[in-house]
This record gives C-alpha cells, sequence and structure tokens, in this order.
C-alpha cells in the first residue's frame, strides 16, 4: 500500500505531539472512545469527540457521564479548560493531528457488520489533511484497514502512507475493572508502513505505560480476536464442565479452585450464565467470519465454543425448573427474582447480558420475574419495560432467586440468608444447603 517517494514527515509529526498544540480526534464516545478521549485531554492533547448521538453530545458539553466508569467531574474539567469538547458534526475533526475511529461493529445476522466503519471512513475522509494519523480501534476482521479504510480515506485524494500514516490499534477497555484502566494496559500498534507504526507508538506512548508494535495492521488486527477468542472458548469448557460436573454431583466451582493452585499451565475461568457484552460474543464470529470467506475452513474450537455459551441461559432456565419443581412448584406462575441483568459485575452495560436472556425465557414460560440489579435501573424483559426493585427488597417474598452476575453494590448475605430458594450462577452466596444451589 505505501507508495513511493513519501510525503509524510515522521519527525514534524513526532515535534506535533509532543508539543501543546497537536489536536486529537475521537470518532464514536462509547465505552471505549469516551475514556480514550478524556485521557488524551488528560495528557493535554486539544481533544474534538464526534458521535452520531445527540443526546451523548448534550450530556457530554454539559458535563454529564453516561458511563459508569467515568465521573461527571472528570468531564466537567475538561469541557471547562477547552481540552475536550464534543459534537455531531465531522467539522470539528479538520484540524486533528490525530484521529482514532472507535465505532461499535456489531453482528448482523451472524455476519460482521461494518456499516459504521464505512460511515467513518467516508467523514473522516472529507475532513483528513496531510501528514495526519488516522487510527481505527474498533474489533475487524484482519485486512479491514488495508483493505476498506484505506480506500475510503483515499477518496480524499490523499494517499494512505505517503500523504498519511494509517494504523490499526485493538481496544482492550474493560468496563467495571477497577484495577485496570486505559492507561495500565499495553496498546498493540500495527502501521501500514514503518513509519506509520512509529506515528501511532508515538502518539499511544504520550498517554500509556507501554505500547507494542507489530509488523502491520493484520497481525494487530488478528491479535485482538486471538484474545478473545481464547476467553470464548474457555468460557465454553467451564461451561460444559459445569453442566457435567452437576450430573456427576461434583462441585465445580472447588474443583477450578484447587486446580488453580498449579503454579503453571493453568489460567482459571469460572461457569456463569452465558456470555454477553460487546466483545466476547462477537469477536470470534469476526474470526470464523473470515477464516470461512478466504479459505472455506471452519475454525471448529470456535464453532463448538459458540455452541456451548449460547446453550448456556437455556440449561440454566432448566435448572430453575428443576429447582421449583422440587418443591412442588412450576415455572408458569413462580415469582422469580433475578440478581445482576448487566452482562457483567461493575458495569451498567447489558448488551447480549446472558441474564436477560434467562428471564426473559422464564418469562416466556409464564413465571412472574422480577430484578435487581443497583447499577441497570430499566430493561425491558418479554417485551414489557421494567425497573429494578431496590437494594433493601426481601428477598423471602419470591419462590427462586437466581443470580446471574457478581453485580456490585448487592447486599449478597442479606439474599443468602433470607432467600426461600436460590440457584447461584456465580458463587455469591455464603451458602450451599437445600435453600441455595450452584450452577
Amino acid at each position: 500500500m505505501p507508495t513511493a517517494d513519501p510525503q509524510v514527515d515522521l519527525n514534524a509529526f513526532v515535534e506535533k505531539i509532543d508539543s501543546t498544540e497537536a489536536a486529537v480526534g475521537i470518532v464514536g464516545l462509547g465505552y471505549v472512545g469516551l475514556p480514550v478521549a478524556l485521557s488524551f485531554a488528560e495528557a493535554g492533547f486539544r481533544v474534538h469527540g464526534v458521535d452520531v448521538d445527540e443526546v451523548r453530545i448534550d450530556k457530554l458539553n454539559a458535563g454529564k457521564s453516561y458511563l459508569g466508569d467515568v465521573a461527571s467531574g472528570q468531564i466537567e474539567r475538561h469541557i471547562e479548560s477547552g481540552r475536550f469538547c464534543a459534537a455531531t458534526s465531522y467539522d470539528e475533526l479538520a484540524g486533528a493531528d490525530a484521529i482514532l475511529i472507535s465505532v461499535p461493529t456489531p453482528l448482523i445476522d451472524g455476519a460482521p457488520d461494518l456499516s459504521l466503519v464505512v460511515s467513518a471512513g467516508q467523514s473522516v475522509a472529507s475532513v483528513i489533511r496531510p501528514n495526519s494519523l488516522v487510527v481505527l480501534e474498533s474489533t475487524t476482521y484482519p485486512g479491514t484497514t488495508q483493505d476498506l479504510l484505506a480506500p475510503l480515506l483515499e477518496e480524499s485524494g490523499l494517499r494512505a502512507g505517503h500523504d498519511f500514516f494509517l494504523a490499526f490499534s485493538p481496544e482492550r477497555i474493560d468496563p467495571g475493572n477497577e484495577l485496570y484502566d486505559f492507561s495500565d494496559i499495553p496498546k498493540v500498534v500495527g502501521g501500514i508502513d514503518e513509519n506509520s507504526t512509529k506515528a501511532a507508538t508515538k502518539l499511544y506512548e504520550s498517554v500509556l505505560t507501554k505500547v507494542f508494535p507489530v509488523s502491520s495492521p493484520k497481525e494487530a488486527e488478528l491479535a485482538k480476536l486471538i484474545e478473545n477468542t481464547f476467553r470464548h472458548v474457555n468460557i465454553a469448557l467451564v461451561n460444559e464442565l459445569a453442566v457435567c460436573a452437576h450430573d456427576m454431583g461434583v462441585d465445580i466451582w472447588e474443583s477450578i479452585e484447587a486446580a488453580a493452585t498449579k503454579p503453571f499451565g493453568f489460567m482459571p475461568f469460572w461457569p456463569g450464565p452465558g456470555w454477553g457484552g460487546h466483545c466476547i460474543p462477537l469477536d470470534p464470529a469476526y474470526l470464523s467470519y473470515r477464516v470461512r470467506k478466504d479459505h472455506a475452513h471452519e475454525v471448529r474450537f470456535v464453532e463448538l465454543a459458540h455452541e456451548v455459551n449460547s446453550e448456556m441461559p437455556r440449561h440454566v432456565v432448566g435448572r430453575a425448573s428443576l429447582l421449583l419443581n422440587r418443591e412442588g412448584k412450576a415455572v408458569k406462575g413462580a415469582r422469580i427474582l433475578g440478581v445482576g441483568v448487566a452482562y457483567k459485575g461493575g458495569t451498567e452495560d447489558t448488551r447480549g447480558a446472558p441474564g436477560l436472556k434467562v428471564l426473559d425465557q422464564l418469562a416466556k414460560q409464564g413465571a412472574k420475574v422480577s430484578y435487581l440489579d443497583p447499577l441497570v435501573p430499566q430493561v425491558t424483559i418479554n417485551g414489557a419495560v421494567m425497573t429494578s426493585v431496590g437494594s433493601g427488597e426481601d428477598v423471602s417474598q419470591y419462590d427462586l432467586v437466581i443470580t446471574l452476575i457478581p453485580q456490585h453494590d448487592v447486599d449478597w448475605e442479606g439474599i443468602s440468608k433470607n432467600c426461600r430458594l436460590a440457584l447461584d450462577c456465580c458463587r455469591v452466596l455464603s451458602v450451599t444447603d437445600d435453600r441455595v444451589e450452584r450452577l
């Protein structure tokens, strides 16, 4: 892709990044883009954020956060200092020295949907200027940066590698993780040429403790898929073992805990009601799609893991039914409380949350479903909009409590003491007696 006699000036770019005059544009201000934008503002850059959601933009410019991991005070401080502003128009990016694209890449009927990347690329092409850097951070399959994004940007009349730098750097932000924020997590960077890699590395080194350059965008794109496919396959393994262990009368949690005492060659993963979120359900599908498209092969471990994890909500519903039957009750008409409906603890994000799938299936079978989640005030279950019960809810009024994720700010000890019957899917209840059964 890089052309002969490049016009880009790496030294000039580095000097601009080192100066306080550099401007960074962020396209997409969600769970990834907003923390990244604020990190660059904190480092002294002038940051212009763009998002199509007008409600988000209005909140940001009023100094208000819509993410649990981002404090409103942090936004307000950078708005007041002039280091951060947000808009729906790409015109704000016209003077940017670097533009990072962090838009969603969902699946539509199991196939990658890169329409937002395409739209962002076309819009960035209208404002990109010579000697600037564009980095794609959105999860995708190998080849996207060079084969899809580069031609879109070159509609500007500028050439990638000749007139501007282009790279891929996968996002690694983990919502709800209190141990690692954006600045603590090493960043993988792959440029379309050596200068692009160096430019992207320089940019991220200004806000991160470690940057790891690779040979090209394809290696960086695949690295992201490998990370989450690894988690996906191992989660499926322990979920399948959990089903088998229950049938054998074995405590899978205790067995995994024992296996984890080995100081090498093992990493513990824990069973649960399924998968959810913005990465694990999607990234392996991107890998499978790319392999099938180019080579007509299957990544068989990935396909099998997908089947196992997709069936876990149904398995939880089956276990719930068996527990109720043991007490002489049917699912239909039973009062059931689900605890934790985000996709993971510590976040308000409900995208693909397995708990919602469990409660939706139970509601379809006639159960009177309620939920408790201090971070998720409202959800839709089986077509009905519901609000969370209060943290002080008397759980003894429910025929069954199902703990779905280890959500923050939940009185687990109170649930342990007062529940009449519980299915503990995340090992948060302190008792395992006739009233409480673990997944």
